[in-house]
């Protein structure tokens, strides 16, 4: 599992360390991590034409250090200097002795327009808000430029804690970042300028009861998912229902069903108008038409997708005493002290759209601030709150670290494709996994499955689908 953590938590943690090691100890290590990096990229590194933005904090000084070391390897580097009176005094001294070069920020252009690498050592992962005049100047001339870019812990401009990009940021091909990594390298939109993130390790220990988000890989989610023993039988697999579609939407009941059915439960019961839609392409289906309260047992219910205006239906499976998954039309029509006052779990699936309109705020903030979003909606509603998007989130009510999932691919982006994760994650629910953990790993499978139905090619909801027994066969390995 891939932990973030907190500024705070980094610096202290990186404070404790210093004073158990000799002084400059630990920027020469990450100088040197840095630097192995730099050389992979370049691949020959005699005779390659290196810049180095470097601002006033350790950053810069991790960026003069590492040059050094390229120096000394043959390669040509300029050091651009963006506050001269406040540079590292010892970082600068080692490249000026290796043979590298320093000028201003006024000359700065110049020394991009020859690069082959670029190292942004600008500002470092206290930094707040965009980038000032001089460094966003640089940051579109190394735009222009063509070179590669590393970051060093994190692009400059982007915000370690949150994700937010606040004006001008640089984008990076590959960032180095030291010790632990920091929550603005996992979640969007500062993800996308991280480019490939390169973890090095320093020494430092922050604690893992201090984590902020986490990042499920193959192992932890192969830990969650469900095995029937000799003894199963559906029911004691669990029972998944189905409160969706409609006679305008039947398409979703169906997706739905579809993405339960190969969730790990033993049977799926599905409640609605599309009842013959849903048989005619699944006829394994328990079906029932009447309504959630007398279909039968369930272990855990999805509402909501394609309902419509179906109030009476979501309102009847929120008072199940059982754990409930709320999707697309189901999050507009749930009241929410209901769901507030719920005592068996909530597991809501909102998109970026949908979430704004709970919260009551442009789309775009949500976007700008998915961390804060996913805490906020899971606070509001004392329900664990999985955000979809470029990068999905799913925050529990109780605070705790967030989970962020890696394997999402923007083929995902079509009609249908949530139907499918709410299924599957209503049915992880049903098999006995607990909201946090059902939503994370279904996630979790649902971007495998859709990477492998992709392959770069758009694909359909219900190709997604189909390949989700492959992606739970690829994490059980």
């Amino acid at each position: 599992m891939r932990t973030a953590y907190s500024v705070e938590t980094v610096r202290a943690a990186e404070r404790a360390l210093m004073a158990r090691l000799p002084e400059g100890a630990l920027m020469q290590r990450a100088a040197a991590g840095l630097a192995a990096a730099c050389a992979g990229l370049l691949g020959r590194v005699s005779g390659s034409r290196v810049v180095l933005l470097v601002g006033s904090g350790d950053n810069g000084g991790d960026a003069l250090y590492a040059g050094a070391r390229l120096a000394r390897r043959g390669a040509g580097v300029t050091a651009v200097l963006l506050a001269p009176e406040r540079t590292h005094a010892a970082g600068l001294a080692a490249l000026r002795r290796a043979g590298g070069r320093t000028v201003t920020a006024d000359r700065g252009e110049e020394a991009i327009a020859r690069a082959r690498l670029v190292v942004d050592g600008i500002v470092g992962i206290g930094g707040k808000g965009g980038l000032r005049p001089d460094a966003a100047r640089l940051a579109e001339a190394v735009a222009r430029s063509g070179a590669a870019v590393v970051a060093v812990d994190l692009p400059s401009g982007v915000d370690a804690d949150t994700g937010e990009v606040w004006g001008a940021a640089l984008r990076a091909d590959l960032t180095v970042t030291f010790g632990a990594y920091k929550p603005g390298l996992l979640v969007d939109p500062a993800r996308e300028y991280a480019g490939v993130v390169r973890f090095v390790g320093i020494g430092i220990e922050p604690p893992p009861a201090d984590a902020v988000l986490q990042a499920l890989q193959h192992a932890d989610v192969a830990r969650l998912l469900p095995t029937p023993q000799a003894e199963s039988d559906k029911y004691r697999r669990g029972v998944v229902g189905i409160a969706a579609g409609s006679a305008r939407y039947p398409g979703a009941a169906v997706l739905a069903v579809s993405g339960a059915l190969r969730g790990g439960a033993g049977a799926v019961r599905y409640v609605g108008p599309a009842g013959d839609a849903v048989l005619a392409r699944f006829p394994e289906t328990l079906v029932s038409d009447a309504g959630p309260a007398k279909a039968g047992r369930v272990q855990a219910w999805v509402t909501g997708p394609g309902a419509g205006d179906d109030a009476a239906t979501v309102a009847e499976v929120l008072a199940a005493d059982v754990p409930v998954l709320l999707d697309a039309d189901g999050l507009r029509l749930a009241d929410r002290d209901t769901v507030r006052g719920r005592t068996a779990p909530t597991l809501m699936t909102p998109h970026a759209g949908e979430a704004a309109a709970l919260l009551g705020v442009r789309r775009e903030e949500v976007e700008a601030a998915r961390l804060g979003a996913v805490r906020e909606l899971a606070a509001r509603y004392r329900a664990t709150v999985l955000l979809k998007g470029s990068t999905t989130l799913v925050a529990g009510p109780g605070g705790g670290p967030v989970r962020v999932n890696p394997t999402g691919t923007p083929w995902l982006a079509t009609a249908g494709s949530g139907d499918v994760l709410s299924g599957l994650a209503g049915s992880l629910l049903a098999a006995g996994l607990d909201p946090l953990d059902a939503g994370s790993a279904a996630a979790y499978l649902h971007g495998l499955a859709g990477r492998f139905a992709a392959q770069g090619a758009p694909v359909g909801a219900h190709d997604v689908a189909a390949r989700i027994p492959e992606a739970w066969r690829n994490v059980r390995g």
